[in-house]
């Protein structure tokens, strides 16, 4: 049957889209006649959360943790007009990737970085193409410490998850400057949801800041998956945005609200970082794409 809305006629790609904010942003993409890209780690899972978007999209394999599943998952598409990169692990106790890597670095970002890159000459041909990036508030927490990346000196899992959010953010920022230098046609976005329950904490592992996560947090200041996933929506979707943005909640502490235009944190716009860390994450990934642009 020939899908109907707005946004019929073009693909949207979502990592993470199995549940939550992932899950959230799918539904919202179908009901406007997008064809939505499921791409997940369980594919149980995923054919679930196909049934409750009443049968729309394709479910896809992906498993984030491994760079050969990332690569695998991006050869068998032909097409894609926009990528939510969304999907992510938050505060495990300290884990390794596949390929070695601290798990919230591999799985958050650089398995993003990767598919990106991987998809980017698909992207371009496409119907208004977009990369957008899925950060959060905490980023402004985090620090990137190009001696220990890696979390092999000093892992904590939470001041982790915050890197590897900032991480997203200065990836989307440096990504759009060399997307803007090159002339391509694609934009990159950042979005955040604020603070939305989502199964993300169920990684955290059980103490005092799960507590405060799910006992306080949840139930007193945090909104629904579907109004979290409202910013990504709107950087995949309006037609007003512009690339380099950051589509965050307008309201309270930035944590809920309408989507809107939000500020990074400083240390995200700035070029020599992004150089540094889009450098690292060639060589870690093994994939080099805009790479003749300084950014």
């Amino acid at each position: 049957m020939k899908a109907h809305g707005e946004l019929a006629g073009r693909t949207f790609v979502v990592t993470g889209a199995g549940s939550g904010l992932g899950l959230a942003t799918s539904r919202a993409i179908a009901e406007r006649g997008g064809h939505v890209v499921l791409a997940v780690r369980d594919e149980v899972k995923g054919r679930k959360a196909r049934a409750a978007l009443g049968g729309a999209g394709e479910v896809r394999h992906v498993d984030l943790a491994d760079l050969d599943s990332v690569r695998h998952f991006a050869a068998g598409l032909d097409h894609a007009d926009v990528l939510i990169n969304n999907a992510g692990v938050m505060a495990p106790p300290r884990t390794v990737s596949e390929q070695g890597y601290e798990l919230q670095l591999a799985v958050n970002h650089l398995a993003h970085f990767l598919l990106t890159g991987l998809l980017l000459d698909r992207l371009a041909a496409g119907i208004d193409p977009r990369v957008v990036t899925v950060s959060s508030v905490l980023h402004k927490n985090g620090r990137l410490d190009f001696d220990d990346l890696n979390g092999e000196r000093r892992y904590r899992a939470t001041a982790a998850y915050n890197n590897s959010k900032l991480a997203n953010a200065v990836f989307g920022l440096e990504l759009d400057r060399r997307l803007r230098a090159t002339g391509s046609p694609v934009k990159s976005l950042l979005a955040h949801p604020g603070y939305a329950v989502t199964g993300l904490q169920a990684g955290v592992r059980p103490g005092l800041y799960r507590t405060l996560l799910t006992r306080v947090g949840n139930p007193l200041i945090a909104v629904s998956a579907e109004q979290g996933a409202r910013p990504a929506v709107h950087a995949a979707t309006e037609p007003g945005v512009q690339s380099g943005q950051f589509i965050g909640p307008t309201g309270f502490a930035g944590l809920r609200g309408a989507p809107g235009v939000v500020r990074p944190a400083p240390v995200a716009t700035d070029p020599g970082t992004g150089r540094r860390l889009w450098d690292v994450s060639e060589q870690m990934t093994g994939n080099a794409y805009l790479s003749t642009m300084a950014g």
